[in-house]
């Protein structure tokens, strides 16, 4: 008799961090590689927000805070969602966790039943479907391919739909495609959801404030209120505010649910690091002028790379609407052969490869349940994105 749970056969480990744990791996070793893997900014925390961190120590705020939540920040979340997203929450609406990705889980784990199905647009984010099956849930993923511009269709949303589903998690814009939904394309999902009453919602707004162009983002609430009772509206400072480390996420959502998140976190982690909270209470009531400069040097990355991933052969890269991610099509080089006499059969063959013979990390695509692509993220010096293409274009002249 082992000792491992059989709940842990049904998920893998994030196939991002092992790629960035690989990249790291290599570097250590004296390797000249790049990572391309992480979805982590590479600003510094702004000053302001670390003095807050720094004032908080000096203060005494170590001490355990409420499991969910301070007071002061749970009101700047209630503030933020009002003056940003025009959606109003009361304080005990509120949850605050360590981190998105624990919003996400609290969440499952606090509604899913045994065989109850979520729907997940793929591409998606590679935690969606572990978190679903790790609470004894199951994952259904809908495919929206590179035609549909990575964007899940009304009718798919309604064939998918069936009596055992318990939630569709939304992601706009996406994590790993850059793509997001205008007003009039989330107005068409929701005037499905309308008609099923059954299906809650989980939109995850993380990258909310990384949109290019003259895209105006919009919450799914917003475009539909009558959804407000069956929402959960996750968002966190990692991505916006360079806080990736600090740990901090949030949402807001209907008492019933907060409660029983709150309820799965106070018999796991309790409270979120006081010290974070405090960082981000200053976060979000604190200037915002910098998020704006920060989101057009990621345009201009986003430009370069895809106008230069687009120069190499077999690589099809679509221009994506936000985020920090591409996620190119590589189906011009699968059945081709590296001048070491390897194939590259699939996505993952083509990251392992170019890894090996370039020296530049990225995650395949099969991780996110489409190939064959891969995702790189340009959250990182402009240097190092063009010294990267350069060398993928080498590694795509090199198959034959």
């Amino acid at each position: 008799m082992g000792i491992l749970a059989d709940s842990l056969k049904r998920v893998k480990p994030s196939p991002t961090i092992a790629v960035s744990t690989k990249a790291q791996e290599l570097k250590a070793q004296g390797k000249d590689v790049i990572g391309l893997g992480a979805g982590e900014p590479d600003f510094d925390t702004p000053d302001n927000i670390k003095q807050a961190g720094i004032d908080a120590i000096n203060k005494g705020a170590t001490k355990y805070t409420a499991v969910d939540g301070i007071v002061e920040l749970k009101q700047a979340i209630v503030d933020k969602f009002a003056r940003e997203n025009g959606i109003e929450y009361k304080k005990e609406e509120i949850s605050v966790a360590s981190g998105g990705k624990h919003i996400i889980y609290n969440a499952i784990m606090a509604t899913i039943n045994p065989g109850d199905e979520v729907l997940i647009p793929a591409p998606y984010w590679v935690s969606y479907p572990d978190i679903t099956l790790l609470a004894g849930g199951v994952p259904v993923s809908i495919e929206a391919g590179a035609d549909a511009n990575f964007k899940l269709t009304p009718e798919q949303l309604e064939a998918a739909i069936t009596d055992k589903t318990k939630w569709l998690i939304f992601n706009s814009p996406s994590n790993p495609t850059g793509a997001a939904y205008t007003a009039d394309e989330i107005k068409g999902l929701t005037d499905v959801l309308l008609r099923h009453p059954q299906v809650w919602v989980l939109s995850d707004d993380i990258y909310e404030h990384l949109t290019y162009g003259d895209f105006e983002f919009k919450s799914i609430v917003a475009v539909e209120p009558q959804l407000k009772s069956r929402t959960l509206t996750m968002n966190g400072v990692a991505k916006a505010y360079a806080m990736t480390g600090w740990r901090i996420g949030y949402a807001g959502g209907p008492v019933e649910l907060i409660g029983a998140m709150r309820k799965v976190q106070s018999q796991s982690t309790s409270n979120p690091c006081s010290i974070s909270q405090w960082a981000s209470v200053e976060a979000l009531n604190g200037p915002q002028e910098f998020i704006k400069e920060r989101r057009e040097v990621f345009e201009q990355r986003r430009d370069l790379v895809v106008s230069m991933l687009n120069e190499a052969k077999g690589i099809f890269c679509p221009v994506p609407e936000g985020a920090f991610y591409v996620y190119p099509s590589i189906e011009g080089c699968i059945g081709k052969t590296t001048p070491s006499g390897t194939g590259i059969n699939t996505d993952e063959d083509f990251v392992t490869a170019l890894l090996e013979q370039e020296g530049v990390a990225a995650v395949h695509g099969e991780a996110f349940g489409l190939s064959p692509y891969f995702r790189a993220s340009y959250a990182t010096s402009t240097e190092a994105l063009e010294e990267a293409c350069k060398r993928i274009i080498r590694f795509c002249d090199s198959l034959t």
